[in-house]
């Protein structure tokens, strides 16, 4: 059969067109000029998954839809730029007797894959995959190349700097010194170190006769570089002049906000600077905006837990919080389930402070309190949306609570966060906020609350023995672990010698049942009705530690950091 045959035959039965579309199509096609997926794609015809799925039986390709668990081989990372990976969307995901592996969106885009293989000098093999996972994976691949980094060190020589500070004592302009080619060198190679190191945030700590760079990767913070203090106000000058903050204000805190490109990848870069005693202390968030959203499958979650967490978010109406400390992955969590759930028959909005990641078919809206957009006044103008689904970023006073439990009442999901230690504290938090115990009683349907673990570097990774008094601060009777062995990161290159690379969540999910919902109303303290779900089968954080500890994914010191002492 003939490839157009079988093209024609896959868009019926794979993309469940009839034959006036898939004509309609091919006539669109010819008379534009355009590529035959491509008018498939721009036309609303196929999504791009349906797509794939017509290309993997037209063509005769494997078709990987998720590329978590692929690795780009060395070989290629050294031998094809970035810019070129990326722009053509390619990505070589493995190699085996002088034959790459390589994954592609496109297949039907015949140059670029010529062009490869002469650069390469092998052969290659097709396998077709999602664009989104494609560039994820080119992500994390090219970040742990060197050269960029350690080009701009090389560059940026210590007599530079020392002429610098020599200048800053003799009085020069501040603005002028901001914008001199080592500043701006300078401050380019801390944000593009920190990005190589997957930090999430970068702090400037200004001391009396220093000035300190931190990085925080997974969670902890650690000492980087000390750039002379001499050249402390340059240097923050010039992040404020990224942030289009008032250089001129010094007592008072501002913030302010940029945007970096690293290749073809853009980072928003949130920036926050306030006045300490030894100088302004700068603080940037770091959010990739190419990287890919989670699946609720790759959060964490366990094979009891997703089941539970799955029907949450499928809930017809409610409200569904989640609860932990900044920094714990709410907002990841909320994300993946708005991901699991969002469909074209939906109609999903958001309301955020700030949009952290761009979704494909969702309204997202940023507050802005300069402007008077709040997320209660946001939340009312949305209800007039017609909307599904809500998302709200953060409950924090009692007019966003009341206006989200009268959006869930009259037919509405709400998602929301709340600043609270675990998930029967989302219940007294919302009473404290002045919302009436009847109202949290029929909206609420459930609350899960998390914590961030990182994981044991893989590359690292040994069996270590473990004492009785260690299983059980966190809950594990020696009958769990008989061969008295579990696992740590011994330290290498890989995890900055900390044993740990990456991280996961843990989870507490407090469904809301019949018998918490007549404690709701009754006012009981948030103790008792913990106790009662953990009788009734409740994992609480520390709990689901203790089976991530036992399954060899993080360790007994790690559960301790992050989790208190089970009240039950």
């Amino acid at each position: 059969m003939k490839l157009l045959e079988r093209f024609r035959d896959a868009l019926k039965e794979d993309g469940g067109l009839t034959d006036q579309k898939v004509d309609e199509a091919f006539s669109v096609s010819s008379e534009s000029r355009d590529p035959l997926d491509r008018v498939l794609l721009t036309r609303g015809f196929l999504t791009e998954k349906q797509m794939l799925r017509v290309f993997s039986r037209a063509m005769a390709l494997p078709l990987l839809e998720n590329l978590t668990e692929a690795t780009i081989p060395a070989e290629f990372v050294e031998k094809v730029s970035v810019q070129f990976a990326r722009g053509q969307n390619l990505a070589a995901i493995g190699e085996a007797d002088g034959v790459f592996q390589v994954a592609t969106c496109n297949p039907f885009d015949f140059h670029p894959l010529d062009e490869l293989a002469l650069m390469l000098g092998r052969t290659i093999l097709l396998v077709l995959a999602p664009k989104s996972e494609i560039t994820a994976l080119i992500n994390k691949a090219y970040q742990k190349k060197m050269d960029v980094v350690d080009e701009m060190l090389e560059d940026l020589e210590d007599d530079e700097m020392a002429g610098l500070a020599r200048e800053m004592e003799d009085g020069h302009d501040l603005l002028d010194m901001a914008n001199k080619a080592p500043i701006i060198k300078l401050v380019n190679m801390i944000m593009f170190q920190a990005l190589k190191m997957r930090a999430s945030d970068i702090h400037l700590q200004p001391y009396e006769e220093k000035l300190q760079v931190r990085y925080r990767v997974d969670g902890i913070l650690y000492d980087m570089m000390t750039p002379p203090k001499k050249i402390q106000e340059a240097v923050i000058s010039r992040i404020k002049i990224m942030g289009k903050m008032d250089i001129a204000e010094r007592r008072l805190p501002q913030d302010g906000r940029a945007t970096i490109k690293v290749g073809d990848n853009e980072v928003d870069v949130r920036i926050s600077s306030v006045p300490t005693s030894h100088g302004e202390r700068i603080v940037m968030r770091l959010l990739d905006k190419s990287a890919r959203l989670l699946d609720l499958r790759e959060l964490g979650l366990d094979g009891e837990q997703f089941p539970i967490m799955d029907k949450l978010v499928r809930c017809s109406h409610g409200v569904l919080l989640v609860t932990g400390p900044t920094g714990s992955g709410k907002t990841t969590t909320l994300y993946a389930s708005l991901k699991s759930i969002n469909s074209t028959a939906k109609n999903v909005l958001t309301i955020e402070d700030p949009v952290e990641y761009q979704v494909n078919g969702i309204s997202q809206i940023e507050v802005s309190a300069k402007k008077g957009l709040t997320f209660a006044t946001g939340l009312r103008s949305i209800v007039r949306q017609d909307p599904n689904i809500i998302m709200v970023g953060e409950i924090r006073d009692g007019e966003t609570a009341d206006i989200a439990i009268q959006s869930s009442l009259t037919g509405h999901l709400v998602f929301s966060t709340l600043h609270t230690n675990d998930a029967p504290g989302a219940i007294t938090r919302l009473l404290d906020l002045g919302v009436e115990p009847y109202l949290v009683a029929s909206s609420l349907v459930g609350v899960v609350a998390q914590r961030l673990v990182r994981l044991i570097c893989k590359g690292c990774k040994e069996e270590t023995e473990v004492t009785e008094e260690g299983l059980a601060s966190i809950g594990i009777t020696p009958d769990r672990c008989p061969a008295m062995q579990l696992w740590k990161g011994r330290g290498c290159d890989r995890c900055l010698g900390t044993g740990y690379h990456d991280r996961t969540g843990i989870y507490e999910i407090l469904p809301i049942n019949d018998q918490i919902r007549d404690q709701v109303v009754a006012k009981t303290s948030s103790t008792t009705i913990k106790q009662e779900a953990v009788r009734h089968g409740l994992r609480t954080l520390r709990m689901d530690g203790a089976i991530k500890v036992l399954q060899g994914r993080t360790t007994i010191e790690e559960v301790m950091r992050v989790t208190q002492m089970d009240v039950v």
